[in-house]
This record gives structure tokens, C-alpha cells and sequence, in this order.
């Protein structure tokens, strides 16, 4: 399982850093029309930071956020739901009571998830660069 997460970690993040290598001044070359000027010139960045180097960033940084954040949930959900069954096999009696107990939990674990999720697309989608989709 660690082994599939770290391949598909790696993946992610080969994909983001080579899709987006392409300079602007090479796609301006491309195009026969006169080149716009460049939103980064007036906002925070100075204007020598490549654009495509800047959405890599963020795209490495959208896939670590998530990465961690399913595997940090799934240890812990992991050892939750062991310790549960581990209680219930001691006191079959308990086991709706652990049932409710361990489903809320895993709720509330499975939140951290969605919020890195969330991040995830902020990064991708709110960030200065988010034109460039």
C-alpha cells in the first residue's frame, strides 16, 4: 500500500513539473500575434520568475497536501478501526456502542482529508498563475 501511494505520489508530481516546463517566452515565439504583456510584470512576483515554474510549484505542492493528508487519515483510520475490533472481541456486548462511537470518528478523520482537498484546489485554482489551466 506504501509502496502504490509513493509511486502514485511521484507520478503526480513528474506530471506536474513536465507539463508545465514550457516557458512563455517559447509559446510567444510560437504565435505570430504581438505578445500581451505579461500579468506577472505588475503583480507580486518579479518578472524574471518563469510563470511555469511557479504553477509547477504549486502543483507539487497540491500533491504533497494531499498525498499527506490520505496517507495521515488512512493510518489512523487504520489503527482506529484495529483498536475497535480489538475492544469488541474483549466485550461483544459493547460492540453497537463501539460501532457508533468508531463511525463518528472515522467521520471526523475523514474531514482532514476533505480539507486538504480543498487546499489542494485552492492552491491550483486560486493561485496568481490559475490562468494558465
Amino acid at each position: 500500500m506504501l509502496r502504490k501511494f509513493f509511486l502514485v505520489t511521484l507520478f503526480v508530481m513528474s506530471l506536474s513539473l513536465c507539463a508545465f516546463a514550457q516557458s512563455d517566452e517559447s509559446s510567444s515565439a510560437v504565435s505570430h500575434a504581438p505578445a500581451a504583456p505579461s500579468a506577472s510584470a505588475s503583480g507580486p512576483l518579479p518578472p524574471t520568475f518563469p510563470k511555469a515554474m511557479f504553477f509547477s510549484l504549486a502543483m507539487l505542492a497540491a500533491g504533497v497536501a494531499i498525498g499527506l493528508g490520505a496517507l495521515g487519515v488512512g493510518v489512523g483510520q487504520g489503527l482506529s478501526v484495529s483498536k475497535a475490533m480489538e475492544a469488541i472481541g474483549r466485550n461483544p456486548e459493547a460492540q453497537p456502542k463501539i460501532q457508533t462511537l468508531l463511525l463518528i470518528g472515522l467521520a471526523f478523520l475523514e474531514t482532514i482529508v476533505i480539507f486538504a482537498l480543498v487546499f489542494a484546489l485552492i492552491l491550483i485554482f486560486a493561485s496568481p498563475q490559475g490562468a494558465m489551466l
